[in-house]
């Protein structure tokens, strides 16, 4: 009768194996939902903030575009950590450039912004109007990038990027 209660009362490693291998699938679908919803998230926000600060940015109108708020469609999110465009103007600590689908954009330099022509580095006084850059960075809640890398294309380099037709801009 003593052996009968002893074999009730073990576990069958087999069962056990297979409810750990279900809870870790569970906690690793769990981690890639978070991190899908965590850049969507990020996207969104730097989107609604570049477009609630807009005027102030660029000297729109005083209400600014969100007064008469328009639903967002999925391609309407502008990228918030990084962007290709030409330099439409230069100032003190920062740049304005022309982006896809002619957005302005303004990105920060800092003093540990690296900035890179081919395989060179340079300051940012070597930059120029009209000149195309590539910059890599991180959003503020100004809806401006802080730049951590900028890449300049003059002349040459100018062949190896890729263009779309809706992009005509670049040509």
């Amino acid at each position: 009768m003593e052996e009968n209660k002893q074999n009730d009362k073990k576990i069958n490693p087999d069962v056990l194996k297979w409810v750990i291998v279900g809870l870790a699938g569970f906690v690793i679908l769990i981690l890639i939902f978070s991190v899908g919803f965590f850049v969507g998230e990020t996207k969104a926000r730097f989107s609604y903030r570049w477009a609630e600060n807009y005027h102030q940015n660029f000297g729109g109108p005083k209400e600014g575009f969100m007064a008469k708020p328009l639903p967002f469609m999925p391609g309407d999110f502008i990228e918030s950590r990084g962007t290709f465009g030409q330099i439409i103007q230069i100032n003190d600590s920062d740049l304005v450039i022309k982006g896809k689908d002619d957005a302005e954009k303004i990105i920060l330099i800092k003093e540990d912004t690296v900035i890179e022509s081919g395989r060179e580095k340079v300051t940012k006084d070597t930059l120029k109007v009209d000149d195309y850059i590539v910059i890599i960075g991180s959003p503020n809640e100004q809806g401006q990038i802080e730049a951590k890398l900028i890449r300049v294309f003059r002349g040459n380099d100018m062949t190896f990027l890729p263009m779309s037709p809706r992009e005509s801009f670049f040509r």
